[in-house]
């Protein structure tokens, strides 16, 4: 994706028309933007005065505020590192917004118990055990809601100047649930609040935001009310409502009018495809959508214009009706391509911008024709395969091993070409909700009931599976009993088992096998690469004792949730938590060889446990494996001993040598 200038005239004159200073901040956003403050002073300490910021300036002390939070991001060498930035900030956040157990309000649970009576099930009482269960839903709803927003207004899909972001932002934290027969959002009451963020709408935001733009650039030919077909009332309500900048008001009109394309239109896919140009008048694609809801942010013409200024947009027109009557009008799925020619996005018009069951053909053939196409191959084909278990299950026809092992996973992640970030392709919690997974197991581990373990006392010689809490010398057991299938819960908690023979090359030979192969080395990764101390000469010397032989590693990849924390744990408690379940720590040449050994790895990344190498910078570091848009990488990571880690980093050990 491409970055644009922030648009900084319009940020400073809508940050001075809301008076957004100090003394109308919340205890938390001060402190905040206090921190901000003094951080910026120390970087300009060594400035002329005139180049320092000025803070007199109405609406500086919050513009500054926001800066900071686009440079955490910004600013980061490395696309995990920037991931990990992310994490920082969503643990900050929810520290501040998420509602705590203990404030959960009785009142809370009161309105449970009268919507049961009013629903004519009579009076009943709520046990502590589902009070708990209750409260988990209610903070899991919350942390969701407020995710969704976090991950798009910090990601390069949102090309909206930063003022607005946070405008928004600030908004939708004094918003509950979307009321549909009223129309409007119900009001958030502090932190004591147990309804989730509303919904994130991106068509509706770029409404919202493109014609608050409008206003600031003194006209009120606004998008809303100039294109949608509807009555004058709302008309004036919307302009009244960005008149006095009230977005709750303002997006729930927005929303209101947001209409889908019926299933009925869906089912039709004869039509074409038409590009618009890089530096076209973004009038025309906004003109070319206006009358179906597409959930894309090019809804909005501020938007377009910025995806125009340095992209090639290529939008799939299905025809309105069967036949020759039928016009190709009905906007389906949308191809951004850069200068480079290289695909930067491929959304459709489904729930998160994934591609609806019926387009996966016309979408398939377009990629073939273009020569960035393969790089979305498996994508193309994981949805082709989601649609034909979908219609499976529409028709009750009963799955192969091969329908459940990628329905659940089991060998690599369903990939789609929505905003993964928010959810991914509804379609796949659907199919699962109608299966039943007992049945399911004994299928998809060519076992029966009885060879599934859910204890580890339950192991036996027999046990080809195993779906149960990890405990001291678990994997002992594992290596033991020969067992392929570990879970800590089916089948979000996968347990990677796999070999990887090692050895064959030295140090030296390995950076030059990844420069060879066309691997992409970040500059930390590469100064571990060339740390003889900690990297080069450790390495070597094991490749002199293996004598020419490869060594064969039995390498478990699990997420650090896994070893049983319930909280950020440190590199130390990692390892040696690690240590106790029998396993232990990667030689650290074991990333490279991993590297040339998962060239199919689907986007995301994962860590190697090992003992950390020294970067250039003087912090010691652990090996990353990723794959992004970029391609394969092997980047480097902080390790420090009291570094803290998230629980759903993906972390590789190896099995204890003696327990192998």
């Amino acid at each position: 994706m491409v970055h644009f200038k922030v648009q900084r005239g319009l940020d400073e004159d809508f940050l001075k028309q809301r008076r957004y200073e100090r003394k109308n901040l919340g205890d938390k956003e001060k402190e905040g933007v206090d921190a901000a403050q003094e951080s910026t002073k120390r970087k300009e300490r060594h400035l002329p005065k005139a180049e320092r910021t000025d803070w007199s300036r109405p609406g500086a002390l919050v513009k500054n505020y926001i800066e900071r939070f686009r440079r955490i991001l910004d600013e980061r060498p490395t696309p995990e590192r920037r991931e990990r930035a992310m994490e920082a900030l969503k643990s900050r956040l929810h520290d501040d917004l998420i509602i705590h157990p203990d404030n959960v309000p009785e009142s809370y649970f009161d309105s449970i118990k009268n919507r049961h009576r009013d629903e004519g099930h009579g009076d009943i009482e709520i046990p502590e055990d589902l009070k708990a269960e209750l409260t988990d839903t209610a903070i899991d709803e919350q942390t969701r809601s407020l995710d969704a927003w976090i991950d798009y207004l910090a990601s390069d899909d949102a090309k909206y100047p930063d003022s607005l972001k946070y405008w928004a932002f600030r908004s939708i934290l004094k918003m509950g649930r979307y009321d549909k027969e009223k129309k409007k959002f119900t009001n958030r009451e502090g932190k004591g609040s147990v309804s989730p963020f509303p919904d994130l709408n991106r068509e509706a935001l770029a409404i919202v935001l493109g014609d608050l733009e409008k206003k600031y650039a003194g006209t009120t030919d606004y998008q809303f009310t100039s294109r949608y077909d509807i009555d004058e009332t709302q008309k004036q309500a919307y302009r009244k409502a960005i008149e006095n900048e009230n977005f709750p008001e303002a997006y729930a009109l927005a929303i209101d009018a947001f209409k889908p394309v019926s299933e009925e239109l869906l089912k039709i896919t004869d039509g074409e495809w038409r590009t618009f140009q890089r530096g076209s008048n973004p009038r025309a694609l906004v003109d070319s959508i206006s009358n179906y809801g597409t959930g894309w942010c090019i809804r909005g013409e501020p938007t377009a214009r910025r995806y125009l200024e340095s992209n090639d947009m290529h939008i799939y027109y299905s025809k309105d009706k069967e036949g020759k009557e039928g016009k190709p009008v009905v906007p389906r799925v949308v191809m951004v391509v850069n200068p480079a020619n290289q695909i930067a996005e491929v959304r459709g018009i489904e729930k998160h911008e994934h591609l609806d069951s019926h387009i996966g053909d016309v979408v398939e053939t377009k990629l073939e024709e273009h020569p960035d196409g393969e790089k979305y191959k498996k994508k193309s084909e994981d949805m082709r395969r989601l649609t034909e278990i979908e219609h499976k299950t529409k028709k009750s026809e009963p799955f192969t091993k091969d329908d459940l092992t990628f329905l659940y996973e089991v060998d690599s992640r369903i990939e789609g070409f929505g905003y993964e970030a928010a959810g991914r392709d509804p379609r796949i919690e659907e199919i699962r909700s109608k299966r039943n997974i007992k049945e399911d197991l004994p299928v998809l581990f060519d076992c029966t009931p009885d060879d599934i373990a859910t204890s580890p006392s339950d192991i036996s010689a027999t046990t080809k599976a195993y779906i149960g809490p990890l405990e001291s010398g678990i994997f002992t057991t594992v290596a033991k009993h020969g067992i392929e299938h570990v879970y800590t819960s089916f089948p979000e908690g996968h347990i990677r088992l796999e070999s990887l023979d090692i050895g064959g090359m030295t140090a030296e030979e390995l950076e030059n096998a990844l420069d060879r192969e066309k691997i992409n080395v970040s500059s930390y990764a590469r100064s571990m690469l060339k740390n003889k101390r900690q990297f080069v000469n450790p390495a070597n010397n094991r490749e002199s004792e293996r004598r020419g032989e490869t060594e064969s590693l039995d390498l478990v990849r699990l997420r650090v949730r896994d070893l049983g924390f319930t909280s950020p744990p440190t590199t130390r408690e990692i390892f040696v938590r690690a240590k106790e379940f029998g396993l232990e720590l990667c030689p650290p040449e074991t990333a490279v060889y991993q590297r040339f050994a998962d060239k199919d790895q689907p986007s995301g990344w994962y860590y190697i446990g090992m003992e950390p190498v020294t970067g250039s910078d003087g912090h010691p570091y652990v090996f990353v494996l990723e794959r992004s848009d970029g391609g394969l990488w092997l980047s480097g990571d902080w390790a420090r001993p009291d570094s803290q880690w998230f629980l759903d980093y993906q972390v590789v050990f190896r099995v204890r040598k003696s327990d192998a």
